[in-house]
Formats: structure tokens, C-alpha cells, sequence
């Protein structure tokens, strides 16, 4: 992606929050002269790598394959003894046209929530043994106390306010319904991992490649630089 495109995400995911009133944590104002000269106070931003995740999944097309999110608050199972939360907590924004990849989480649970805006399909599968994508077996669904069973691969519609409970293992992937208009999603859920957490099916990368055609307007939660101390 380059990084003018970036920028002009973040600034349209800003929009959409301001328009929902969803209010940000400071850190996520800071601009990147800000960060260089912050000091080991923020380490639990860097080493759970909180803050802005703009992707295109490696595809080099975000209009069509890409996603939005923010990671809000995060443990960290490699350091549980210094970051002891348990729980994550994410907001997300994905456009009508995109597609963001059909996976699962060997160790996360999550609820996915409507937050405002349009209607999120999210496609479903259970995996079989070897992890691959099951396609024949029914799915157990979990949404807002309501337990039900659907075909494999059916899209579980959730409009503004509705959520949907993502076991661990099971695949699902996420769009917008068309003609209902952009979404905004929260995530909430066990500590989260992206680098060892998912499994892509087909793969794809998880972090874009960036061609620095402008100064970034925010650093992304992998850009962060080392603490001054």
C-alpha cells in the first residue's frame, strides 16, 4: 500500500468514529515526531502492538481485499507475569466492497458487534481435523443469547447492535452487505496475536508492504520506534 493511502484511511476510519462518538485513547493522536521521543512508560503499547492496523493482506488492492481496525487494549501471552490482561479489545471499520480473509484462531475467542452503520455478513465453516475448511458439516451459531445451526459456509447477517460469538477453529471471514454502507465493528476477545494467531485459508499476508510516497500522518502498531530512554 502506499503510505498516502494510508493515511487517508486512517483519516476516514477518524470520521467514521467521530461520527458514532466513539471516543480514542491519547495514544492513538500521537503523531510519529510524538512517538520518537516517548519513553518506556508506553512499552505496553509497543509489545502488544496496540494502536492502528490498516491491511491489504498482502494483495496490493484494499478497495477489494483489505481492513480497518484498531487494537484498543491487549495482553500478552509471551509476558503474562508484566502484562497480566487476559482480553483484548478492538474497534474496526470495513467498506461496503471489501473482503477481509476467511480464517480462524488456534487460541482467541471473540465477539464481533455491530457497532454502527451497515450490515456485516460473516461466512462461516467449521475446520476438520487437519485444519482445512470443513464444507459439509452444519455450523453452531452463537449470537446475543440466540444458539442455532446453519449449512456450512452460510453468511450470518448482523445489523447495528447484533454480535456474533467466533469460537476457537472456526473459519469466518467478513463483508459488508451491499447497499447498506460502511461498518463499524467492535471486537472483544482473548489476548490477541496476529503474527502466530491466525491461520489464513487460502494464506495471505497479514502486514502490507508500504511505499513511502508521503510522511506518515500516524504510525501503524508494528512501525512504533525503540523507547528513549
Amino acid at each position: 500500500m502506499k503510505r498516502s493511502e494510508i493515511n487517508a484511511v486512517i483519516k476516514e476510519f477518524e470520521a467514521m468514529l467521530r461520527e458514532y462518538r466513539f471516543a480514542l485513547p491519547p495514544f492513538l493522536g500521537f503523531t510519529p515526531g510524538e512517538w520518537a521521543e516517548k519513553g518506556r512508560e508506553y512499552d505496553e503499547i509497543r509489545d502488544n502492538a496496540l494502536g492502528w492496523d490498516i491491511t491489504d493482506y498482502g494483495k496490493g488492492d484494499f478497495d477489494h481485499f483489505g481492513f480497518s481496525l484498531i487494537t484498543l487494549r491487549n495482553g500478552n501471552r509471551a509476558m503474562p507475569d508484566k502484562y497480566p490482561k487476559v482480553y483484548a479489545e478492538k474497534v474496526l471499520y470495513l467498506r461496503e466492497g471489501q473482503y477481509a480473509p476467511n480464517h480462524f484462531h488456534w487460541y482467541k475467542t471473540e465477539d464481533i458487534i455491530n457497532r454502527g452503520g451497515g450490515n456485516v455478513l460473516i461466512r462461516v465453516y467449521n475446520s476438520l481435523p487437519d485444519e482445512e475448511i470443513d464444507y459439509s458439516s452444519p455450523v453452531t451459531v452463537h449470537t446475543d443469547g440466540r444458539t442455532y445451526t446453519v449449512p456450512a459456509g452460510t453468511q450470518i447477517r448482523l445489523t447495528p447492535g447484533e454480535s456474533i460469538h467466533i469460537q476457537q477453529l472456526l473459519y469466518h471471514d467478513f463483508s459488508v452487505e451491499e447497499g447498506t454502507g460502511p461498518v463499524l465493528l467492535g471486537e472483544v476477545s482473548q489476548c490477541n496475536d496476529d503474527n502466530t494467531d491466525n491461520r489464513f485459508n487460502p494464506p495471505v499476508g497479514r502486514f502490507p508492504a508500504i511505499e513511502e510516497d508521503e510522511p506518515p500522518y500516524r504510525l501503524l502498531c508494528n512501525e512504533y520506534p525503540p523507547a528513549q530512554d
